[in-house]
């Protein structure tokens, strides 16, 4: 019988999949607050890295918004959003194309 997933972890899972597919992609760590979100990405985790990170801060009480960032129709990296209080901070203009994303609200 397969185990039930937590809400987290079937949250996680469409990005479980993807860096199971796509070992090489890189996870790009963007913080906001108040002020909105950072311009750079605080880190770049290995694929094997995003689920774990993820999990951790969801657990924790984070939020989080995470895109599959194209480039044409090649896969180029994940953009991880994390954010403690609140609603999100105001969008970035996204640039990019996005091939898939999810929200998490922290409950």
């Amino acid at each position: 019988m397969a185990k039930e997933l937590t809400p987290v972890e079937a949250f996680l899972a469409p990005l479980g999949k993807i860096t199971r597919q796509h070992r090489d992609i890189e996870g790009l760590v963007f913080w906001g607050g108040a002020e909105g979100w950072d311009a750079a990405p605080s880190e770049a985790l290995e694929a094997d890295e995003i689920v774990f990170y993820a999990e951790g801060l969801l657990i924790d009480g984070f939020h989080m918004d995470w895109a599959l960032v194209l480039d044409g129709e090649a896969v180029d990296h994940l953009r991880l959003c994390f954010w403690q209080d609140g609603a999100p901070p105001p969008p970035v203009a996204a640039p990019w194309t996005v091939g898939a994303a999810g929200r998490w609200q922290a409950p």
